[in-house]
């Protein structure tokens, strides 16, 4: 893990430390990973939306066995990958 130094105003230092302690936090860098981690998932919902948006408004296209497979093993990854994280 990298380190990354930070300022902030001292009400926003203010706040972040009344979040950790509130929300059971052991540290202002939890905290914050907290708050990236979802910024990420928020991202990546919306690429989602796009691509199912960009999908929606094209031709229909007759799904092939490979393309099941390649979708299957796709989640399958994403799954294991989850279960990794901390």
């Amino acid at each position: 893990m990298t380190t990354m130094n930070i300022s902030l105003p001292e009400e926003m230092k203010a706040f972040v430390e009344t979040q950790m302690a509130q929300e059971g936090y052991a540290s202002a860098s939890e905290y914050l990973r907290g708050l990236i981690r979802e910024a990420q998932i928020r991202r990546a919902k919306q690429e989602l939306e796009a691509k199912l948006l960009e999908g929606m408004q094209g031709p229909a296209v007759e799904m092939t066995r490979e393309d099941w497979d390649s979708i299957k093993r796709e989640a399958l990854e994403g799954l294991a990958g989850e279960a990794i994280r901390p």
